[in-house]
């Protein structure tokens, strides 16, 4: 395990997957055109991948968390199809105002809380300062900035309605175009090391 290994913290909905509301059915999982791409693109550069999604339909009533674990396989398949994989999967079913404990709760992992995160980085031992947060919401670029990691606010699924409200530190397309720009920093990063040392 690298101790200071950058990480990619992806939203699912609306940035790996086509925005499906309260999304439980996995028959329904559709990845977006290039997700794929650019995660296989990160696993190849030896970027540790993570999803990192607010699952609050649990806390709603909506679905279950085996509903999500379902959800969640049949994304990795799609992914698997095309040469892509992820590390990990977080997610949060709390909310602090809707449904039964222990699902009604504050809780620190629910975006734009940083606690899964923190969990991710401690058990693959992940800067989080030299790392990057993709998602579709102001919510997203919150838990990156929070987490003092790069952000990029992608303009599928909420993007283009959430962008005006956000301060991102960069705008992309889609995850693909996203991810180009994160690997061109990283690129930086490494040049300037080997030049530096």
């Amino acid at each position: 395990m690298n101790p200071g290994a950058t990480g990619l913290f992806l939203d699912r909905d609306g940035t790996i997957n086509v925005e499906r509301e309260y999304l439980s059915d996995p028959d329904r999982v559709e990845l977006i055109p290039g997700s794929a791409d650019a995660i296989r693109e990160a696993n190849e550069a030896g970027i540790r991948v993570f999803v990192v999604t607010n699952q609050a339909g649990v806390a709603r009533g909506l679905h279950s968390e085996a509903d999500i674990l379902a959800v969640h396989r049949r994304l990795e398949e799609l992914l698997s199809a095309q040469g892509a994989r992820l590390d990990a999967l977080y997610y949060c079913p709390h909310h602090p105002e809707f449904g039964p404990p222990p699902y009604r709760k504050v809780c620190n992992c629910r975006k734009p809380n940083t606690g899964m995160l923190r969990q991710a980085a401690e058990t693959y031992g992940i800067d989080l300062a030299s790392s990057f947060v993709v998602g579709d919401k102001c919510s997203d670029i919150e838990t990156g900035k929070n987490a003092r990691c790069g952000t990029v606010l992608v303009l599928t699924g909420y993007g283009r309605t959430e962008a005006p409200s956000c301060t991102a530190d960069h705008v992309a397309e889609n995850l693909f175009e996203a991810w180009k720009h994160i690997q061109k920093i990283i690129q930086k990063r490494i040049s300037s090391f080997s030049h530096g040392s």
